[in-house]
């Protein structure tokens, strides 16, 4: 299913504390920025980044368009617009490469640092809302080669396939074993052009962490910085903070990231994977997490794009205002 260029995920899948200060500030409490790092952390590579907002996204036109007409709801559009959020990359871009090379390019100038997603793996999502990937692995692996080049050492964050590790049901045993070489090859391409790499870990409610670990060893975390969880999904911050440690345990206390876009009502079981009812914005976008094992909470989904056709929402990707807004409402 094509994505919107404006770069959030098309879809979701099967998906499966927020300490003392994020309670006490409330859901979309504005976490201070860092400065670019000029010396990194040792333990975690993007502490003092300045995460890189995009500025023509889907929300941020919706605000415009409402700046008159509707000029509270434009208001409240505005405080997803203003945050910073990855950038999806796919089959649908053309020339990957330049692509990579200019969101990389116009962050750099900022002295920001961009999150992209790469989102290309063969046989990705076994068939659901976010179907499609490259057509083989010789493909992806030039494909992700075009990508890494367009880093060009200039400082990026990447998350690397979400549910590529979880969502393997489609793939025969031989096909399981090739997807996890294909990531293990993209850390190695990634990591040589100096970005950040998080190899996705899936939802925080798949319940296997001794299976997961192995997943990720497989597709060569020990080579990466650390792993993703929750991306575009509703699990409350807790929940996958827990559920990371477990993982982190099993891997020698590799550090990780959390999709925190859409998470504030926590409200979500494992089974609300698609445009749940009644969420909310989660923690914004930020390096200071409180919890020396997470690196960063960040907005990788697009907050009111839609996860596919279903609770009422418009086809994988597309913009959902509506939804957008109750986001925003019910963060308070």
């Amino acid at each position: 299913m094509p994505q919107s260029r404006t770069g959030a995920r098309p879809g979701a899948i099967r998906r499966r504390i927020v300490f003392a200060l994020f309670l006490a500030a409330g859901t979309l409490a504005a976490f201070p920025t860092n400065a670019v790092a000029a010396d990194p952390d040792p333990v975690n590579p993007i502490a003092r980044a300045r995460f890189y907002v995009q500025p023509r996204t889907h929300a941020a036109r919706q605000a415009d368009a409402w700046r008159r007409s509707r000029p509270r709801d434009a208001a409240l559009i505005e405080r997803i617009a203003s945050q910073p959020q990855a950038v999806w990359f796919g089959e649908w871009n053309r020339d990957v490469r330049a692509d990579v090379d200019a969101l990389v390019g116009a962050a750099s100038a900022q002295g920001a640092v961009p999150v992209l997603v790469a989102y290309n793996i063969p046989q990705r999502d076994c068939g659901l809302y976010s179907a499609g990937g490259a057509r083989g692995a010789d493909n992806y692996r030039r494909w992700i080669r075009a990508f890494a080049a367009g880093i060009r050492n200039r400082g990026a964050v990447v998350i690397l396939e979400p549910d590529a590790t979880m969502v393997t049901d489609c793939l025969s045993p031989a096909a399981r074993q090739e997807r996890f070489r294909l990531l293990g090859e993209a850390v190695d391409a990634l990591k040589g052009a100096g970005a950040t790499v998080y190899v996705d870990g899936g939802s925080p409610t798949y319940g296997h962490p001794e299976e997961m670990a192995a997943r990720l060893r497989a597709s060569g975390i020990d080579r990466a910085d650390g792993f993703s969880l929750n991306v575009s999904n509703f699990i409350a911050t807790p929940r996958a903070i827990a559920a990371g440690e477990q993982l982190s345990r099993r891997l020698g206390g590799k550090h990780f990231v959390i999709d925190t876009s859409r998470n504030g009502a926590g409200t979500a079981t494992g089974h609300d994977w698609c445009n749940a009812q009644d969420q909310a914005l989660g923690a914004a976008p930020t390096t200071r997490t409180g919890h020396a094992l997470v690196d960063a909470f960040l907005w990788i989904k697009h907050p009111g794009e839609s996860d596919g056709t279903c609770n009422g929402g418009p086809e994988a990707g597309g913009w959902w205002a509506d939804y957008a807004l109750n986001l925003v409402r019910r963060a308070g």
